[in-house]
């Protein structure tokens, strides 16, 4: 039999080599991390395969579609939002002529229904 020392010792050597196993194989190889293809949907996938050649008029008509973007998303769909809901829902229909703020059309309740 052997003692609880060489136990002891053989459990820690033990140890230590699972414990060096598993911090090499954390390491990873050149060819990781193996990712999926990326999906694109249809317009990113035309400026990506558009920008490709990185002419830099490629770059600006990219930068003016963006900056348009975004000034239609930030701004202009925004304001036009806004605008509807005061003019239709908050302060309501305004007749040109006479400057008279229309009333809400009651809903008439059919009872042939």
């Amino acid at each position: 039999m052997s003692s609880p020392v060489e136990d002891e010792k053989l459990r820690v050597q033990q140890l230590r080599a699972l414990r060096r196993r598993w911090l090499r194989d954390q390491e990873l190889s050149p060819r990781e991390p193996v990712l999926p293809p990326r999906q694109l949907g249809p317009v990113a996938a035309f400026w990506d395969r558009f920008l490709q050649p990185g002419d830099p008029w490629r770059q600006q008509v990219h930068k003016f579609y963006q900056s348009g973007r975004f000034v239609m998303v930030r701004v202009l769909l925004p304001a036009w939002a806004i605008t509807y809901c005061l003019k239709y829902h908050i302060r309501g229909d305004r007749i040109l002529e006479t400057g008279e703020i229309m009333p809400p059309l009651r809903d008439k309740l059919h009872k042939h229904h």
